[in-house]
């Protein structure tokens, strides 16, 4: 994992002990934190309730809500004493027989997120109390990490060998969507980690068919801090209706802990950054909101709703002076299409058109309408969440970069470079895209029917190819097609990395 800076507003909780300790060892940990402290389903639902927990991966779902679903699913809720344990069988009464599953999504796809990586790296145990807190009041020992980084999981399997605790880690593929909650459980199941492509409740079937719960690191986490603090102390520091504190990743390369109801401000002067010409809140599926709206946002649900935002998982992403906004937007956008699980509309055909409208922003040639229609197309019809949350980003670019899209409809160009400040992941070989060799492009048109999703035919019937990388579902069409050019021309290239381009004087 890339280097990254640890900053705190306020006393530290979740980060307690990252001053002084590069990785929190179990009695190191349990001197911080004190001995793990279990209440029973009933007091579990009762603290979560009292403050709300709400989960940190994005969704800000209920926490409480959750832990009932499942409950519901292994037998009568508040009753720990009513669950199936471990070699027991139904008595005849209708309750299920299946065992509860609890699953820490440990995933981190987004590129501009550190904050999961972290909590596993620096203080894996204060992940797995959480876990063990919710597994014991579901009457079940079956604890799953899924995790996408290498150094997350030797960390992790570190401190469950430490604890002697039967917890399984399960590694996933490093893709934006590896971290979606169906894309979670089909890796652990052993199936493609892709989205499911239709609603399946993990409470009600999850691991292995059984009822599941599942949240994110960070979750847990939260919930280790709440059982131990109580909810009194807990609610000590942030809102009312936001209680506690929260982990923010900014510019990719600092996680902050905060109250939240910390100005966002705040944030920034702790870690030495300006609003620049924008700041995306929320990440790759967030909105972009202005610097006079980052100026006075307040770092809650609330808050940034009221500038037009969203939390999310905590990503904070200020666009310095000096890059080509519109340029930097489509650079991710064209990520974006290519991280696809491909399997519907909005996503094969709606994102890569997302991306051609976004380009023709940059030339000058497009427009916001266009862009709008490209983004509305298929909304609320994929499978997942991944092509409304691109079309957010993109739609917010447009109200935050207003003026930038009138100067490149004026010029063709504002004049600064792209220096690709956002998070992308480096490219790790494999990547590849299409490229025509056009002394020998004859204009059949026949890559276009194999692949309308890359390749576009202009009005004199030659190819237009989209600059992103090919997707993994695409692999097997995008070889036919090569293979199947009459006259050789279209070729796959690697991908490589992109230099910052020189600034000219």
């Amino acid at each position: 994992m890339t280097a990254v800076s640890i900053a705190t507003i306020g006393s530290p909780r979740l980060t307690m002990g990252f001053d002084r300790f590069d990785r929190i060892d179990l009695d190191r940990h349990r001197a911080l934190h004190g001995a793990l402290a279990v209440p029973t389903l009933e007091e579990l639902l009762k603290i979560t309730e009292a403050v709300d927990i709400r989960g940190r991966g994005g969704a800000a779902f209920p926490f409480a809500r959750k832990l009932m679903a499942v409950a519901k699913q292994v037998g009568r809720p508040g009753d720990v004493d009513d669950f199936l344990l471990p070699g027991e069988e139904d008595d005849h009464r209708g309750r299920r027989q299946k065992r509860a599953v609890v699953v820490v999504n440990g995933s981190e796809g987004e590129p501009g997120s550190k904050k999961d990586k972290v909590l596993l790296t620096r203080n894996p145990h204060l992940v797995l109390d959480g876990a063990q807190i919710a597994a014991t009041a579901l009457g079940t020992r079956d604890i799953v990490i899924a995790i996408e980084d290498e150094t997350a999981a030797r960390s992790m399997r570190a401190a469950i060998a430490e604890r002697r605790m039967p917890a399984e880690v399960v590694r996933l593929p490093e893709r934006f969507i590896s971290g979606e909650s169906g894309a979670v459980i089909r890796a652990i199941n052993g199936e493609t980690p892709i989205p499911p492509g239709r609603k399946v409740r993990a409470a009600e079937s999850g691991v292995d068919g059984r009822p599941t719960l599942l949240s994110n690191t960070e979750t847990f986490a939260q919930l280790a801090v709440l059982v131990s603090l109580g909810p009194d102390l807990y609610a000590s520091v942030g809102t009312d209706s936001e209680p506690g504190t929260t982990l923010l990743t900014v510019g990719g390369t600092t996680v902050v802990e905060c109250p939240l109801g910390t100005p966002l401000a705040s944030v920034f002067a702790q870690c030495g950054v300006q609003p620049g010409q924008g700041v995306l809140v929320g990440g790759y599926h967030g909105e972009w909101i202005t610097p006079e709206a980052a100026r006075t946002a307040i770092v809650s649900r609330a808050g940034f709703q009221a500038v037009g935002g969203s939390l999310g998982a905590g990503i904070i992403l200020p666009l310095p002076e000096g890059t080509c906004p519109l340029r930097e937007v489509a650079r991710i956008a064209s990520y974006m299409a290519g991280q696809s699980a491909g399997q519907c509309g909005p996503c094969r055909l709606g994102l890569p058109d997302l991306y051609r409208s976004l380009e023709a922003l940059v030339d000058g040639s497009g427009s916001p309408e266009l862009v709008r229609r490209a983004a509305g197309i298929g909304r609320g019809r994929g499978a997942c969440s991944h092509p409304d949350g691109t079309a957010r980003f993109a739609l917010s670019a447009l109200n935050t970069f207003a003026r930038d899209i009138e100067i490149h409809q004026l010029n063709g160009t504002c004049g600064q470079p792209c220096f690709g400040v956002l998070p992308l992941p480096v490219p790790g070989g494999g990547e590849s895209k299409f490229a025509i060799d056009w002394s020998r492009c004859e204009g059949h048109g026949l890559c276009a029917y194999l692949v309308p999703e890359l390749i576009q035919l202009d009005r004199y019937g030659f190819p237009v190819v989209l600059d992103a990388e090919i997707p993994g579902w695409m692999e097997t069409d995008a070889q036919r097609a090569v293979a199947m050019c009459p006259a050789l021309a279209l070729r796959m290239v690697p991908v490589m990395a992109k230099q910052p381009k020189a600034k000219r004087k």
